[in-house]
């Protein structure tokens, strides 16, 4: 289950998100005049690199449906994303889930448990929890 306060998110950082976990084949990052020039393909309408800036930082929080289905439809997610709050935090989930797999050393550790039984799995669960409590404790000094 998702923590309640983070799953209310703003259409700028839905839209930011997108651009920060998908990449090119290259994993560069899509500019905003690439993702303008698809989208304007896609529905036949105005939709500029600067408007799409505008949507990124949060000036602007009111596109059309068919722009929101256009930037769905170039990044390869369900439009339920910017529409349904329910959704739209499982697709975050999954999208940080994939810009982690990204990073070579966890993508390895991800392939290797592959093999594994649900037990070794589950042990190998059990201690990523540990050190990462370990480290959130190390790096959070005790209060008094």
């Amino acid at each position: 289950m998702s923590e309640p306060d983070s799953a209310v998110t703003t259409l700028a950082e839905k839209i930011d998100a997108l651009f920060r976990v998908v990449r090119r084949p290259n994993r560069e990052p899509y500019s905003n005049e690439d993702v303008a020039r698809a989208c304007r393909e896609v529905t036949g309408e105005s939709f500029s690199a600067t408007y799409l800036w505008q949507l990124r930082t949060g000036r602007r929080d009111n596109p059309t449906k068919r722009h929101l289905e256009a930037l769905a439809q170039f990044f390869q997610v369900p439009v339920a994303y910017f529409f349904d709050d329910e959704a739209g935090r499982e697709i975050a989930e999954e999208l940080e889930l994939l810009g982690a797999l990204r990073e070579a050393g966890v993508r390895s550790v991800a392939l290797r448990a592959v093999n594994l039984s649900p037990e070794g799995v589950g042990t190998i669960s059990d201690m990523i929890d540990v050190i990462a409590r370990r480290e959130r404790d190390r790096d959070d000094p005790p209060r008094d």
